[in-house]
């Protein structure tokens, strides 16, 4: 009855792991990997400017922030003589593209960072194309001010040269009801951060009080060359101290469910998705309202509006605020604002899987190879998990030594199941065996090894990033399968070296589940597969050293099938 009972619960273990893993999927705004929903519609085309920049593509202010109603400002661009124009702007890790009509950044591209699809081309992250739409906009509401669709003019340098550490260029309008918006964009060597410094100008003959916005504009489709088999959020983000990091699902906007703290001194609103995030940031201390909402068909915004202090004719305004649009690494987004570091989402795991990419980090600073760091965690972790590991193996050895008794005595008193029961206490008893030994030591473990899993996946590090040999990318699945192969080896291995179930058919299941667990990882990262083939490497060697020892060799008698 023992051993039905634990296969039944290995079973139940393995469905709800299945279960588990599509809610996960489900909590993430995804698709589930085993019952998906249906695809997000196409995204509004960016090259019709009444999808991309329509009127609701600027929060009211009285949507927002009651206290201090503003104007919705008009679909059409002001009338200007300035042509409008794509300007781009390029450092040593950024190629910029921004719309002089508004002055909003409209396209970003990665020199360090391949393409998911063709490795021969730089990584796109914002756009505004036909396939992809995703942008950063800036404005002021309150009156008739300029905002993103107010044509404005550039000025200043176009590229990095050279030494030269920073480069400095900024968007100037036109006066709108007596209101200027300077927009002035600095950008650092080697920095993802951008910093953008607004100036409203009163240049009219009676006071105003604008209020500036920031925004991100993505579309819902799920990021390109992203696996069916894993799933990461995707979506808009805000963080404030009081709440701290808080998802939303682009289902929740369209529902109108969306739940985030809407009134904050301090944060950041963002768009997040696997590897990269864009955010914009203001200063600690600087009243701000947040938002989400939709803009268009499959169309979303996140963003911030903060009130200005009445100007007086000739007054000005400057406020300064960050825009980080880049890959998620976490000591990167540490510095640059309180919880940044967040959008690179380990969820409920957080707690154990950044000390674990901490000394990811420090082991890849001496190996240099991210291959060999993901090894060497593994062996740490095993080596601090030694003495339970081998409580667990020593029980699973115990119980395979007396599994011959166990069966004899099942068959000789399968007519008298009480009896049966009995007599399986007192033979577990005599030889001192807990049934429950095995399972309680590797359990504790469980969750490191989850949130080492969550590291893995989340690492934009592992992007693009050789091991040995045939593989030169640990985030895409092997190309020759070869990895998935050996991690399937090593979970038969590791089979044959645990109890075998004297029903013949719970044999079977005890074969067949490591076989169709082991099928997803054909699809997944390199990174994650090495990971699991050296943890059941490891798990093989001390638990074959364990049976040895105890006297208990591997039986590798596979079950019948017919």
């Amino acid at each position: 009855m023992n051993d039905i009972r634990r296969t039944i619960l290995w079973v139940i273990f393995g469905f709800s792991m299945v279960l588990l893993w599509d809610q996960w999927q489900l909590y993430n705004g995804h698709k589930a990997t085993f019952f998906p929903k249906p695809e997000a519609a196409a995204p509004a085309s960016a090259a019709a400017p009444a999808a991309v920049v329509s009127a609701n593509g600027v929060p009211t202010a009285t949507a927002i922030t009651p206290a201090s109603p503003g104007q919705v400002p008009s679909a059409a661009p002001t009338a200007s003589a300035t042509p409008r124009e794509k300007i781009e702007v390029v450092t040593d890790v950024l190629k910029l593209s921004f719309d002089t009509e508004g002055g909003s950044l409209v396209r970003t591209e990665f020199s360090r960072h391949a393409d998911f699809v063709d490795s021969k081309k730089p990584f796109v992250f914002l756009d505004q194309s036909a396939n992809r739409v995703y942008m950063a906009q800036t404005g002021l509401i309150g009156g008739d001010f300029p905002t993103h669709k107010t044509p404005m003019k550039f000025s200043g340098e176009r590229s990095l040269k050279d030494g030269q550490n920073e480069l400095t260029f900024r968007f100037e309008s036109e006066g709108t009801s007596g209101v200027k918006l300077i927009k002035t964009y600095t950008l650092q060597r080697g920095s993802y951060a951008i910093g953008v410094k607004h100036e409203a100008v009163n240049t009219g003959t009676a006071p105003v009080s604008p209020q500036l916005y920031l925004q991100l504009v993505r579309d819902g489709n799920k990021p390109e060359g992203e696996s069916a088999f894993y799933s990461t959020f995707t979506g808009p983000a805000v963080y404030t101290e009081a709440k701290k990091y808080q998802k939303v699902e682009f289902s929740d906007i369209e529902k109108n469910k969306a739940e985030i703290d809407k009134s904050s001194p301090n944060g950041y609103v963002a768009m997040v998705q696997h590897y990269f995030a864009t955010a914009w940031v203001l200063a600690d201390g600087i009243q701000r309202e947040n938002f989400v909402r939709k803009v268009d068909t499959n169309l979303y915004a996140v963003g911030m509006i903060t009130p200005l202090s009445e100007l007086a004719p000739g007054q000005s305004k400057t406020v300064n605020t960050q825009l980080f649009s880049g890959p998620q690494e976490e000591k990167v987004l540490e510095a640059l604002a309180p919880g940044l570091d967040l959008v690179k989402d380990y969820g409920w795991l957080a707690m154990l899987s950044k000390p674990l990419y901490w000394l990811l980090d420090k082991l890849f600073s001496f190996i240099q190879n991210w291959g060999w760091s993901i090894v060497a965690l593994v062996l740490l972790l095993k080596i601090a998990f030694y003495w339970l590991n081998a409580k667990a193996y020593s029980s699973m050895a115990k119980m395979k030594a007396i599994n011959p008794k166990i069966m004899e005595m099942r068959e000789r008193l399968k007519s008298d199941p009480q009896k049966m029961q009995q007599e399986m206490m007192r033979i577990y008893r005599e030889e001192k065996v807990n049934p429950m030994g095995g399972c309680f030591p590797i359990m504790v473990q469980i969750p490191v090894f989850i949130a080492l899993y969550w590291v893995l996946l989340s690492s934009v590090e592992m992007r693009n990033a050789p091991w040995v040999g045939w593989i030169h990318d640990l985030s895409a699945p092997d190309p020759y399968f070869i990895l998935p192969v050996v991690m399937t080896l090593t979970t038969m291995l590791q089979t044959a070296l645990n109890p075998a179930p004297p029903d013949p058919m719970q044999a079977k299941l005890m074969w067949i589940m490591p076989l169709v667990f082991s099928v997803m990882f054909f699809f997944f990262p390199s990174g994650l597969v090495l990971y699991w083939i050296t943890n059941n490497i490891l798990s093989i060697a001390q638990q074959w050293m364990i049976n040895t020892r105890m006297g208990v060799p591997p039986q590798f008698n596979l079950p019948s099938f017919k």
